[in-house]
Parts: C-alpha cells; structure tokens; sequence
C-alpha cells in the first residue's frame, strides 16, 4: 500500500514552531511511525511521516529537513537503499536508521551506506531523542564517497560498477565487495582477518581457503588487462593495493 506523506500528523507549521527541528520520518509500520511522530511532537519537533522508501526518497530530495529516521526494512525501495540514494544526490542531512536486524554485518551495511547512527528495535523513545539531539549537533557532511580510484582502477559503488583503465571488470558481488575492501584500504596492508569479518562476516577463523580462492579470481581478473601486478601479497600479513586513493 502507498502510504503517502501524513500532513495530517505532521500539521501546519506556526510562528511559533519556527524554529522547532523538522524530522522525516520513513517507517512501514502504522503504529510504531504514530508512536515515534506523537513523542515526536511531544517534545517539541516537526515531522512529516511516510511508509514507503521512495516516498521518504522524493521529500528527502525536495524538502529540508534536520534529520531523517529511516527504518531498514521498507517496502519498494528498503532503508539502505533510499540512503545510498540520498547521498549519492549530495543529501548531507543526518540520517538514524532503525533496524530490527541485530547482525553486525547489517549494522555495518546501513554506516558504510552513509547513515549517522542506527537504533534497534525494539527502542525507548528517550533514547531516539537523545540521539536525534546527537546527530543534529555534528557537523553536516560534506560529501559521503561512493566512487574510489586508485591508479587505473575506478569503482562506483552507485552503479555498482567496476573499471581498468575505463574497461569495465565483469565481478561477481564477491569479488566486487573484496575490491572494494582494498581500495578502500588503498596502498595499505589488508589482513586474511579484515577480509573475513568485512567481506563475508565471519568474526572467526573458519579455516578455509575462501579469501585466497576469491583473491585469486578476483586479481586474476584485474591483472588481466595490468601491466603490472595491482594486488599485492604481503607475505605473512595479507594483501596491498599497490595504488594508493587518488584525491577525491
């Protein structure tokens, strides 16, 4: 169901809520979405409130707002998704994402996507203020990077598209994933460790060869089309990008 923007809980803004935050609000949920906009309001906020991703998308790009709250899971265009793309439009408001996934690869995934903060349901409502109060307070982002280069290689994680020298790479969500571990590691030492907790992870030693396996496609691949050796191992320690990020 198209839950379209709720002026009916967001209400009119008076001389006298001037100066109060403006919040958005993008929840699926009827109830938690009132329960959050009444606390909300309660303690002085304006919100506007949406149940569908890209509803939350279109009023992020075309109104101001001092702060998002984005759940993970939403219908047609999830959580993650809607602040990739916020971003990637040079959106800077700050974002706290709700999430009822307690896995720290989850967690991860909606930070490195360009969120503030996130809270985990289920939640208080003091504590959503207070970090609402938090993230107003931070310096506004300047920009959250989603494309790298390093020597030849160029990686947009929009698109979702990886180049060499301007040909593109044909990775697997592995191998692209693992590209992008390194270059944003660029010029410095990746472990077998960092590999396996950020790629696939795994907060263990699983005793196998997956990270030299999909290591080995993946530079197989790129030093295809090298004049020279791009990944290096580092013996003992793990692997370099022997480029170091161009500035942005």
């Amino acid at each position: 169901m198209n839950d379209a923007p709720d002026d009916a809980v967001a209400g009119s803004v008076t001389a006298d809520e001037e100066e109060a935050l403006h919040v958005l609000i993008v929840e699926d949920d009827a109830e938690t979405r009132e329960w959050v906009a009444t606390g909300l309001h309660e303690e002085g906020y304006n919100t506007r409130t949406v149940g569908e991703g890209r509803d939350g998308l279109m009023l992020a790009l075309r109104e101001p707002f001092d702060a998002l709250v984005v759940d993970r899971r939403l219908p047609g265009l999830d959580g993650i998704g809607l602040i990739r793309a916020a971003r990637a439009a040079g959106v800077c408001t700050p974002i706290i994402m709700l999430t009822a996934l307690s896995e720290t690869a989850q967690r991860v995934e909606g930070l490195d996507a360009g969120a503030d903060d996130y809270l985990g349901k289920p939640f208080a409502l003091a504590e959503l203020l207070a970090r609402l109060r938090a993230v107003v307070r931070r310096p506004a982002l300047a920009q959250v990077q989603t494309c790298f280069s390093a020597g030849p290689l160029r990686l947009d994680l929009v698109r979702h598209e990886a180049q060499l020298h301007g040909e593109a790479l044909d990775l697997t969500p592995t191998e692209f994933r693992l590209l992008e571990v390194m270059m944003r590691h660029a010029g410095r030492v990746v472990t077998r460790s960092m590999l396996l907790e950020q790629v696939w992870n795994f907060h263990f030693n699983p005793r196998t060869g997956v990270v030299e396996t999909h290591m080995s496609r993946l530079r197989g691949k790129v030093h295809l089309h090298a004049a020279e050796p791009l990944i290096e191992t580092v013996r003992g320690y793990g692997y370099r990008l022997r480029y170091g990020l161009d500035p942005a």
